[in-house]
């Protein structure tokens, strides 16, 4: 009886726990390889992105003649300061933030050696790239009141977006253009530049009502008007008498804006003579007032109306959107990605 009870322990040692013991085992090994491949993976991925502290770019000053370097998120600061008002909701400066340091990231991989107009730096501190305001500068334009009480909202919406930069496809854009007010339409890029864009698709833009120049008139005198018009193109016929019935809008854009516009035998684009003058948008009607020696051209927005509106942005974040979703408005279909060691070859 006892040999018959010891022979039934065996068995069922040998097939029941022994087998759970094995499996427990194996189990284990297999979660703890499993794990071991995963943190591997992260451990890869953690080491292709950038840290963009570490970056240091080279900045060229057009007012002092000098290469100045820092590290990048230093330099998105001071863009964000220089580009956007500071009085902006802070999810539209980390809008700002993102395009900026995406800007400069594309410049910095394009020129490495520095660019053709200042060829010590892929990036200078005016229109020509970004706007970048020192402290100094910014004290001086403002004061040390608005620096105390704005300059660490646009540090914290710097640092809050640190590394992040605009992407289609996987890859880095290369125009996060932005402008002041749309009008309430932005425009497509081949418009205005030279290439369409994929990501520079007109979109709404319904939230800029608080702009101070969503509307607006530029006025000059006839005189005026025709001396700069002649200087620019020499062979036109315009005259104070003849002008109401040589100006013809001929052409528009899909958003309103005006493409193309003749005046006497000379055709040009609307940026054209926009750039002439200096009015603020190519979304104008002009209208000629003889009796008064006067021409005013009515304009709806405030820049060439690419990419972010900041106004709109802005009006956004009040709504309640962050800055991703700002971004993806109006940059259409990018994703925004750290920036990694592959996009910076």
């Amino acid at each position: 009886m006892r040999s018959l009870l010891a022979l039934i322990g065996f068995i069922l040692l040998i097939t029941l726990i022994f087998p759970i013991i094995i499996l427990a085992t194996w189990n284990g090994e297999i979660e703890e390889k499993e794990i071991k491949e995963i943190k591997e993976i992260t451990d890869v991925k953690n080491q292709d992105i950038v840290d963009s502290k570490e970056l240091t770019v080279d900045i060229y000053d057009k007012e002092t003649k000098k290469v100045i370097n820092m590290t990048l998120e230093e330099y998105i600061k001071g863009v964000v300061a220089g580009e956007m008002p500071a009085e902006f909701e802070v999810e539209a400066l980390k809008s700002q933030s993102v395009a900026a340091r995406t800007y400069a990231i594309s410049r910095m991989i394009q020129y490495k050696e520095g660019h053709p107009e200042h060829p010590n730096a892929p990036l200078c501190n005016t229109i020509h790239c970004q706007v970048w305001y020192s402290k100094d500068k910014l004290l001086e334009l403002h004061s040390q009141e608005w620096y105390d009480k704005y300059w660490g909202k646009i540090e914290q919406a710097v640092k809050d977006t640190k590394g992040e930069i605009l992407t289609y496809e996987g890859k880095i854009i290369t125009e996060p253009l932005f402008h002041s007010s749309s009008g309430g339409m932005t425009e497509a890029s081949e418009e205005v530049f030279s290439s369409a864009k994929p990501y520079l698709r007109p979109v709404e833009s319904p939230y800029e009502g608080e702009s101070p120049s969503i509307r607006d008139n530029f006025k000059i005198s006839i005189d005026k008007f025709i001396s700069k018009l002649k200087e620019k193109y020499p062979t036109i016929n315009i005259t104070k008498d003849n002008i109401e019935d040589k100006i013809d809008l001929i052409e528009k854009t899909s958003t309103g804006r005006i493409s193309k516009i003749r005046i006497d035998n000379v055709v040009m684009s609307g940026r054209d003579l926009r750039t002439l003058f200096g009015f603020k948008s190519t979304n104008f009607t002009i209208t000629v007032i003889p009796k008064d020696n006067e021409i005013i051209i009515q304009t709806i927005g405030n820049g060439h109306g690419v990419g972010m509106s900041q106004w709109g942005a802005n009006g956004m974040a009040e709504k309640g959107s962050n800055y991703k979703e700002i971004l993806k408005h109006y940059y259409t279909g990018v994703e925004i990605l750290q920036v990694t060691k592959e996009m910076m070859k």
